[in-house]
């Protein structure tokens, strides 16, 4: 953290002459497993990572958001929150979408603040870089105007700005994670209600990050199309979503194979999620990765939202001896896996993976064990 904060603390010296007054901190986030259920009201199962976003920032007293992003260029972008429009500017309309949300959310003009943002989230690996964005931007917002910050409705406010403003349709639990994480912990989360609790994750495991290093737009990607076929499964079957559908049901589907594909792994996947929960208490970690494959099975054939990379990496993991289980994770199309590991075998199990799957394809992966931490923070640094 020390260093992050220190080249923050230069970067943001050398842009505004000046140093921060605070920092933004938003954790990435890695789903266990319950794969495109958020968005059919059904359950899943993340955890915060810590892999952050951070913001460094100070109140400028004006309307304007001055920013720099370390992970793209020394330029400064300027929004003018009295003339929010929608300009198709990439990673600054996630700012542009968060101030509207918040603006109507609390109903006030919003102050701006000078930033220097800066990201150890790898973008489009399906690790959530977007939400922690969002929340990390809305933490600032909320300081700099001396707002009460409410984490429920922080990440409602971030998942309509990639709704409406960023045009992508996801569900809740990207946004909520990244809000409500807690250390050493997976939250499981009803995106029905948005209840949530946290649970211990067992001990003996790592949990492990295998980067494919294949990337996908969400935007331009089926996943919207995904959210629609599922929609018409709902509708088809008269239910208010997925959620409320039992594997008995969807074979009134079978006309439409498609639809009745996505509906299969919707609903298995419900039922994973909740068993996962139960091994988890339980500390039963080979049925828990059990769960896992079986969850990757049905993505790749029932949901088709791998790719052949990630097939490839989670077929080499789960080939490995210290391996209990490994899927895809994030929205798929590319991006990366998550696998369950015996943790006194973990740096063996990340350099052979490594090794082999860089072998195997024309690809160099990153492999690398997370740890569960806390959801958005505040750091008020020493004037």
């Amino acid at each position: 953290m020390t260093s992050v904060l220190e080249d923050l603390h230069e970067s943001y010296l050398r842009h505004f002459n000046s140093v921060p007054k605070y920092v933004a901190k938003a954790p990435g986030r890695v789903n266990l497993i319950g794969e495109h259920t958020d968005y059919n009201e059904g359950f899943v199962f993340p955890m915060a990572i810590d892999k952050a976003i951070w913001v460094a920032f100070t109140p400028n007293n004006s309307h304007l958001v001055n920013v720099i992003a370390k992970n793209f260029d020394d330029d400064c972008y300027t929004v003018d929150l009295h003339m929010l429009e929608n300009d198709n500017a990439g990673w600054r309309e996630y700012i542009k979408g968060v101030a509207h949300e918040l603006q109507t959310f609390y109903g006030c003009d919003l102050k701006g603040f000078d930033a220097v943002i800066y990201s150890e989230v790898p973008i489009g690996a399906g690790l959530s870089s977007s939400a922690a964005f969002e929340l990390a931007i809305a933490r600032a917002f909320v300081q700099t105007n001396k707002l009460t910050w409410e984490p429920v409705a922080m990440a409602k406010a971030a998942k309509r700005a990639e709704n409406n403003w960023v045009g992508v349709n996801c569900g809740i639990m990207d946004q909520l994670i990244c809000a409500v994480g807690e250390k050493n912990h997976a939250v499981l989360i009803d995106c029905r209600n948005l209840d949530y609790k946290a649970y211990p994750l067992p001990k003996e495991i790592s949990v492990v990050i295998l980067d494919t290093s294949t990337r996908r737009g969400l935007v331009d990607s089926a996943y919207n199309e995904r959210r629609e076929q599922c929609q018409k499964a709902a509708e088809l079957l008269g239910v208010k979503s997925l959620r409320d559908a039992e594997m008995k049901d969807i074979g009134q589907l079978i006309n439409d194979e498609k639809v009745y594909r996505r509906a299969k792994h919707v609903v298995s996947e419900i039922q994973r999620t909740l068993a996962a929960k139960d091994c988890m208490l339980a500390r039963n970690v080979t049925g828990l990765g059990e769960l896992f494959k079986q969850s990757h099975i049905s993505l790749a054939e029932d949901f088709e939202v791998t790719n052949e990379a990630l097939d490839k990496i989670v077929a080499i993991a789960n080939a490995h001896e210290h391996c209990y289980g490994a899927r895809m994770t994030g929205a798929g199309f590319g991006g990366c896996a998550v696998a369950i590991v015996n943790k006194r075998f973990a740096d063996e199990f990340c350099e052979e993976v490594e090794q082999a799957y860089n072998k195997s394809t024309d690809l160099t992966s990153a492999i690398y064990v997370v740890g569960a931490e806390d959801g958005v923070s505040l750091i008020v640094l020493d004037q």
